[in-house]
């Protein structure tokens, strides 16, 4: 089966249903374990720094390294989907995250977690260089906003349920639990990745290690310096963090002007849609990294909700995304992203004014509906704005394409974290409503200012799949 699914992928649109069926629930349990993963790390925390005996604040390099190295390979690992066939790299992902989550679950410091944690970061980031790629290769030109719907929506419901599944799991077993479990998820996704996903075309070209090396420095010095400017670190030292950083971001723009074979394809910068669609990306998840990172303390010290409540009361965020997200992929098939998108982000800023707006012990529905306001907002913007950014990419550079969009919502999320952090340190009474309400707030603006963004691409139609090879 499989040689003829890489005979039809290279000359069909899309895979024909009875092998796209497959290919797709492939990619939904590796996204799943995936998200899984990343969230049920950060509820898992005190459990993991009391038993290895190490501080709360040592304990947080167990997810920042896993960040870290997903930021750092992402655009190095769809460079080398472009060389060497997108199936290729998403499988080597998902051995390498795989035999990662066995060393995790075998950890014996915390040191060692940290470092096997990094190294299960790096098979993430295979699987988000090459998703986008591989997902234009499953699914027909006419049904690209589909399948990324229903993709946002598996992102969606594994984030909304990783809590439970932390809980569920430390409630009988003990922390290594949570990463062993992604052993026989892994073996599984695996086996029906080489039965299942479509191979590509190969781009001719070399692997370019030094727009590697240049763009991991410059990646890596702006989330240190974005990170230690949440957390109040030397200014001069953050200071010279952003110079670096600025200065190998524009050595690594410029030599990829100087190749033929870019490891980023600058030139689509110079497309008002595709750059729009990036810039809105980002300036999005900063709001929902603003709102979900702040929202906890909001609730419990100055709503006087108890722990539990706001678990449950923040849920119906994620729940509404998986719901809506589908169908704004299908949609998004038919009608403008910069309506979509626009609208989409503004009903997320008035969502989050609503819930800055709430008073202490407010009524559950109260809370819920806001919540769900937001989530509808997000999820009608996502796979939209999704659709546009591999829709102005060509065929051939669809690996890049999957690799911005991963870079934008990382840079996003890393910048909404910091600017709490920031606005915690600056506030006299960082955990009440003082800080919190005034970080929710700020999300609403940048989901606004997104959502001006969103608007502007009315003026620049999405190009066909054949102006895009030009």
């Amino acid at each position: 089966m499989n040689s003829t699914i890489s005979r039809l992928s290279e000359t069909a649109d899309g895979l024909p249903w009875p092998e796209r069926l497959w290919s797709i629930v492939t990619i939904a349990v590796s996204v799943s374990m995936s998200m899984l993963d990343t969230t049920i790390a950060n509820v898992a925390l005190p459990t993991i720094a009391a038993n290895l005996h190490s501080s709360a604040a040592a304990s947080v390099w167990v997810v920042n390294a896993y960040q870290l190295a997903v930021m750092l390979m992402v655009l190095p690992l769809a460079s080398l989907g472009d060389i060497h066939g997108y199936r290729r790299i998403y499988m080597t992902g998902l051995a390498i995250f795989t035999v990662a989550s066995l060393f995790c679950a075998g950890s014996v410091s915390l040191p060692m977690l940290a470092t096997v944690r990094a190294l299960q970061g790096v098979g993430a980031a295979c699987l988000f260089s090459v998703n986008a790629a591989l997902l234009r290769a499953i699914y027909p030109r006419a049904m690209l906003g589909r399948g990324l719907g229903i993709n946002a929506f598996v992102i969606a419901t594994s984030a909304a349920a990783g809590p439970t599944v932390a809980g569920g799991i430390l409630a009988v077993a003990s922390w290594r639990w949570l990463f062993l479990i992604n052993v026989p998820l892994g073996l599984a996704a695996w086996t029906l990745a080489l039965r299942s996903l479509p191979a590509s075309h190969r781009m001719p070209q070399h692997f370019d290690y030094g727009s590697a090396l240049l763009s991991a420095l410059a990646f890596g010095l702006l989330i240190t310096a974005i990170d230690g400017l949440g957390h109040g670190e030397d200014v001069s030292f953050i200071a010279g963090e952003f110079a670096a950083a600025l200065v190998f971001g524009a050595l690594f723009a410029w030599r990829q002007i100087l190749i033929p074979f870019p490891m980023l394809p600058v030139g689509l910068f110079a497309r008002p849609v595709f750059t729009l669609s990036v810039m809105t990306s980002i300036c999005s998840f900063v709001a929902q990294a603003l709102a979900l990172v702040s929202l906890p303390f909001f609730f419990e010290h100055t709503l006087g909700l108890s722990d539990v409540q706001t678990g449950l009361l923040i849920t119906p965020w994620p729940l509404t995304i998986a719901v809506v997200a589908p169908i704004a992929g299908r949609l998004s098939d038919r009608f403008p992203v910069g309506i979509m998108g626009g609208i989409g982000l503004a009903i997320m800023a008035i969502g989050l004014v609503a819930v800055a707006r709430l008073q202490p012990q407010p009524a559950a529905y109260d809370v819920a509906w806001r919540m769900a306001l937001c989530g509808f907002g997000f999820g009608f913007f996502q796979s939209p704005n999704n659709r546009a950014i591999i829709a102005a990419t060509p065929r051939e550079r669809s690996g890049s394409a999957g690799a911005v969009i991963s870079t934008a919502r990382l840079l996003g999320q890393t910048t909404g974290t910091a600017f709490v952090a920031l606005i915690f340190g600056m506030t006299a009474e960082s955990v009440t409503h003082r800080g919190a309400a005034l970080a929710v707030l700020l999300g609403a603006g940048f989901a606004a200012g997104a959502a001006a963004v969103s608007s502007l691409r009315l003026m620049n139609r999405v190009p066909t799949e054949r102006e895009t090879r030009t």
